[in-house]
């Protein structure tokens, strides 16, 4: 069995983005050189998310819309959290709502996805370097 562990990093300038990872993830499958396995793909922040869906501008500007009424940044006395001197809860939150992790069956050395899935990195505490988890298990 093989194994593979990648950090894919990111500093987002703004406080939030959604930003397609599947070309990293795919060139991190042909390096691994895994043709039948398993891929994690995880956040390793507590503020950021990765997850699957479209890669369609219109839906990635719903969730901005969703999420913000779910979880608003503001007021930022809304939350406990933000009382210990951050002004981050919502970013807690959002991330929470969107998930830590996504796994990929790997096929014949693709990404074994469905029609239109894509795998996108969602910040919602930018500002600084983040990361992102590649694990490839497989033969």
């Amino acid at each position: 069995m093989k194994n593979y562990r990648k950090e894919l990093w990111f500093n987002i300038p703004g406080r939030r983005a959604i930003i397609n990872i599947t070309p990293q993830v795919e060139e991190c499958l042909q390096e691994s050189g895994v043709r039948e396995g398993l891929i994690l793909v995880n956040a390793m922040h507590i503020t950021a998310s990765v997850f699957i869906n479209d890669d369609e501008y219109g839906l990635h500007q719903d969730y901005e819309e969703w999420l913000e009424q779910l979880a608003p940044h503001e007021p930022i006395g809304l939350y406990r959290h933000n009382r210990t001197g951050e002004d981050n809860a919502d970013a807690h939150l959002k991330r929470q709502i969107m998930g830590r992790e996504v796994v990929v069956a790997v096929t014949e050395g693709s990404l074994d996805f469905g029609p239109w899935e894509q795998i996108f990195y969602g910040e919602f505490d930018g500002g600084r370097r983040k990361r992102v988890l590649v694990k490839i298990i497989g033969e």
